[in-house]
């Protein structure tokens, strides 16, 4: 086997493991996920000299309400999904029928294909909007609601229920309050412009102005990109793939290097 041979053999080896390195370098640099927010502990260690943090963040508890259709639905019942939430009340005659519309807007931007033909992705993102008059908007208010703005109920719920639960979900869960940029939010009537964003284990990733173009768009964007965040506790492999790559790579040069040098060996010119 001549040097050129050689060459290019050890090339082809080493050119698929250096790719790979460099893509997976830029993929853990080059994405900024949406940040978390919420920590209900940190745990700071040393270990072997190192300081580390350990962040345990909130995990937004269940709660049981009736959407638009008159179901009784939970929370959990939303599996491996994206969630984005907003406020609204039927009666609400300012900022409502804007954010509702912004919604749609959102909903519509998930068909499949990007084909109006096509039917919308309900796979990708879970719509919620809480109402914050319950006592007045009762299920078929709620419907009616829907229907107007054309509402997709397979992936949008319209909630109602108990006002306590609606609250406590609202201020001790997603805790909207703490990010409210219009002033204090009322505790006894929750009028907000927030949309929030909750990834698919519950925890939440972000806050935005349902009124402003750009936040919604950035809203856009976040939704994706949870789409492509790892599980939190993701099946282990039985082995460390780069580990494996690398082994294998220095196990094929080796093989080819004894050939090599046993080829010479029987070589007529070294007789």
């Amino acid at each position: 086997m001549n040097k050129k041979a050689l060459l290019a053999i050890c090339i082809a080896v080493l050119i698929p493991l250096i790719s790979y390195l460099l893509v997976k370098d830029a993929g853990d640099n080059a994405v900024v996920m949406p940040r978390h927010y919420l920590p209900d502990s940190v745990v700071t260690s040393v270990n072997d000299g190192k300081i580390t943090t350990d962040t345990a963040w909130h995990k937004v508890a269940d709660i049981k309400l009736l959407n638009q259709l008159g179901d009784t639905v939970n929370l959990y019942d939303i599996k491996g999904k994206v969630i984005v939430a907003d406020f609204i009340f039927t009666s609400c005659a300012s900022v409502c029928p804007k954010l509702t519309a912004n919604m749609v807007k959102m909903q519509q931007s998930f068909i499949k294909g990007g084909d109006p033909m096509k039917k919308i992705d309900t796979s990708i993102v879970q719509f919620l909007s809480f109402t914050i008059d319950p006592d007045r908007d009762s299920v078929a208010k709620l419907k009616q609601y829907a229907d107007h703005f054309g509402v997709n109920s397979d992936n949008w719920w319209l909630l109602t229920g108990s006002k306590d639960s609606i609250y406590n979900f609202i201020f001790q869960q997603l805790k909207v309050d703490k990010y409210e940029e219009d002033g204090p939010l009322d505790p006894d009537f929750a009028h907000t412009t927030r949309f929030v964003l909750l990834d698919k284990d519950f925890n939440v990733r972000g806050f935005y102005n349902g009124l402003d173009s750009s936040s919604l768009g950035q809203l856009s964007q976040d939704v994706g990109l949870l789409m492509l965040e790892k599980a939190t506790n993701p099946e282990p492999l039985p082995f460390d793939p780069l580990q494996m790559g690398v082994f294998f790579a220095i196990t094929l040069i080796i093989v080819v290097v004894i050939i090599s040098i046993l080829f010479k060996k029987r070589s007529p010119n070294n007789s």
